[in-house]
């Protein structure tokens, strides 16, 4: 990896021009994308609403255990399972997917290669996430954590993952720009890592299961690893575009955002293992120090962003700007949270309560939803050709994604924190414990209806956007992509 700073290095990615070729270039780029790159984006709205839909059922369960008790297909052990399936590998995998792709012809000047493959691969990715939720549903859950989907859904998984990451892999190769931008380590980290941590933790724990308390470690490592060595990579490769994008600014160093990328690796796949696991303690001690280092990341990052945006005023009233603004600053949240849960002591009272799932959702809503949201309102007028039907849309889905995250997380840390320091106090019932939280669930159960009518604002804005563009023929037209009104206030960069 070439590490030799420059002025061309340091920036967002490659500087177009002016020229006619220049934007000619640009235009075909983005139209080889169109299609996949909707196509993904499209479904992966589709599960963000299901799954949102089905985290609420579940929210509702934790304080009205009697809501749907008479389906068994709407329990809590199967609902809360699937709806977290169908809000990673559904919604995430294929939002991240679709970025990283536009990402990687953008960045390398390249045109997106095996179009048709992505879009195969795209078609049984979701048939294989929607014959995992329904199998868990149906009460055939493995019973280990982010994997719950039936065995016989991940072979099909992976092949569909294959037939869009090789094709990712293959643009990248032949791209034109071989300068390597800092977008570009953290989105090929992701698509290496991903195929490791997923068949490594199906080998260990569903074909050929391991023995013990060996099953705890695997399943710990998988859910942890899923986000530090995934999701945090794609978004971090989406912030350290847009932010000096948006700021006009080349990224303030180069070697420290080496020095970020490399940590995030050594350290991000170590943790998992809480306090109180039932494992030998030499391995919860590994892990607790591997979640502390992650600091150092988290340092070099912050300081990274502080210096390339100090002095410098965002564009007022963007709404790309907005999300990635809310995005950055949720994954300081998130991480900070998650590296005070990592210390033994506070381990202790927070381990195995709602304030671990306050702090996984404040990643997936805050950090990667709201990153890859913004990312997507830049992207998608321009390889469709066409501005957002509805500005207004837009800004509900922002607002009642702020107000949601804010009042789900809320609910869930403040809660969980109250709930373990009750639980440890031998004076307290643990009936008494578990009913004090039932406020705050209900008002994590607002900030999940919010964050659901916030989700369904989108979905809405992208099927007008996708019904407009088949009405107008911008899928076979080259017109250069629309840059004025107010709905297309996140193509105007």
């Amino acid at each position: 990896m070439n590490t030799q700073p420059s002025a061309l290095a340091n920036s967002a990615g490659p500087v177009s021009g002016d020229s006619a070729a220049a934007k000619s270039r640009v235009l075909q780029i983005d139209r080889s994308c169109r299609l996949p790159l909707m196509f993904l984006i499209a479904c992966s709205l589709v599960w963000l609403v299901a799954g949102g839909f089905l985290s609420l059922i579940s929210s509702i369960k934790l304080h009205a255990p009697g809501f749907l008790s008479q389906s068994s297909w709407l329990t809590y052990g199967r609902v809360y399972p699937a709806a977290m399936n169908a809000l990673w590998y559904g919604f995430a995998f294929q939002g991240a997917m679709a970025v990283a792709l536009w990402l990687m012809c953008r960045l390398g000047r390249a045109e997106l290669m095996g179009g048709k493959g992505i879009l195969l691969g795209a078609f049984f990715w979701n048939v294989a996430v929607k014959l995992g939720v329904l199998g868990i549903l149906a009460g055939a859950s493995t019973g280990h954590s982010m994997l719950e989907m039936p065995g016989y859904v991940s072979p099909l998984l992976f092949v569909s993952y294959c037939l869009m990451g090789v094709w990712a892999l293959v643009t990248f190769h032949f791209r034109q720009e071989r300068q390597l931008y800092v977008s570009q380590w953290y989105l090929v980290g992701a698509l290496f890592c991903f195929p490791w941590i997923f068949t490594a933790a199906q080998l260990l724990l569903v074909f050929h299961p391991v023995r013990g308390t060996l099953q705890a470690v695997v399943s710990g490592w998988y859910g942890h690893a899923l986000i530090t060595l995934w999701a945090v990579p794609i978004g971090l490769a989406v912030l350290f575009y847009f932010i000096p994008k948006l700021f006009g600014r080349q990224l303030h160093s180069r070697h420290l955002a080496a020095f970020g990328f490399w940590t995030l690796a050594a350290f991000g796949g170590w943790g998992g293992m809480h306090a109180g696991a039932p494992v030998p303690r030499w391995i919860s001690s590994v892990s607790i120090a591997g979640g502390m280092m992650m600091i150092l990341p988290l340092i070099a990052v912050a300081l990274n962003w502080h210096l390339t945006a100090r002095g410098a005023k965002g564009p007022e009233n963007n709404q790309v700007f907005r999300f990635v603004q809310f995005g950055a600053i949720a994954f300081f949240a998130a991480s900070l949270l998650d590296i005070g849960g990592s210390f033994r002591v506070i381990g202790e009272v927070t381990d195995l309560t709602v304030f671990t799932t306050g702090v996984k959702a404040l990643y997936l809503y805050g950090f990667f939803g709201m990153t890859i949201a913004g990312a997507i309102y830049y992207l998608a007028p321009k390889i469709t050709g066409c501005d957002w039907p509805s500005d207004q849309l837009a800004k509900l889905h922002y607002l009642g994604s702020v107000v949601g995250i804010l009042v789900l997380v809320l609910g869930l840390v403040a809660g969980g924190i109250l709930q373990g320091v009750r639980i440890n106090n031998p004076e307290i019932p643990f009936v008494e414990a578990i009913r004090s939280t039932i406020p705050f669930l209900g008002l994590s159960t607002l900030g999940g209806l919010l964050l659901l009518a916030a989700n369904l604002a989108f979905l809405v804005n992208v099927i007008r956007l996708l019904a407009l563009c088949c009405c107008t023929n911008c899928f076979a037209s080259n017109r250069s992509p629309a840059g004025s009104g107010p709905a297309a206030a996140g193509a105007n960069l």
